[in-house]
């Protein structure tokens, strides 16, 4: 035969010699009493310091707070915090922006889209997405065509060693490598970099 456990129900109000501070805005409710402890069931004791502390800042927030009902559920606005937490480092040093952000700045250029990045685009010639750039990418269309239009007079002052295939692919990797040295000027003209060399 089983026994049933009754729960003992403990009470809502907690009564301490001195009150509980509270700042309601991080959670925090503090205990200024001292606090003794059963040695003989010491986490019986914790646990009931524990439940005392959160009981009290429930009930707090409860008599204190505005509460309202929403769609998503009962909701409890919370004061802003009135304790003023210590940082462990200094605040970071604003960083210097860099010459693309001055200019972006001055043009009124703002970040790409989540959408925009994507790499797809539509192909208006064969009807389907595909991407813009990297493997099967749409800059490389033409490359591999079998027949390829030539102009007889590039043909003639045409450097030895090429051939009109391989046009578009010199082209994209000349724009390339002009991309990346430009990349590079830039970084070393940041205002941050000469900070590091010296």
């Amino acid at each position: 035969m089983a026994l049933a456990r009754q729960r003992v129900k403990l009470p809502v109000a907690v009564e301490k010699p001195t009150p509980y501070t509270f700042d309601l805005g991080l959670l925090v409710a503090e205990d200024p009493n001292t606090i003794t402890l059963d040695h003989s069931s010491v986490e019986q004791s914790l646990a009931q310091v524990a439940r005392d502390g959160a009981q009290s800042l429930i009930n707090q927030l409860l008599t204190t707070c505005p509460i309202s009902s929403t769609k998503d559920g009962v909701l409890l606005a919370l004061p802003p915090p009135s304790t003023a937490l210590p940082r462990e480092k200094p605040l970071p040093a604003a960083k210097a922006q860099t010459k693309w952000e001055r200019f972006a700045e001055k043009k009124g250029i703002k970040p790409k889209t989540r959408e925009q990045r994507r790499n797809l685009a539509y192909d208006e010639q064969s009807g389907e997405w595909g991407r813009k750039w990297g493997y099967k990418g749409l800059n490389k269309k033409g490359e591999d065509d079998p027949i390829v239009e030539v102009d007889m007079k590039a043909e003639r002052e045409r450097k030895e060693g090429t051939s009109v295939r391989g046009d578009g692919r010199r082209e994209r990797k000349e724009r390339v490598k002009r991309n990346e040295r430009k990349m590079r000027k830039n970084q070393r003209d940041a205002p941050g970099a000469a900070a590091k060399r010296g």
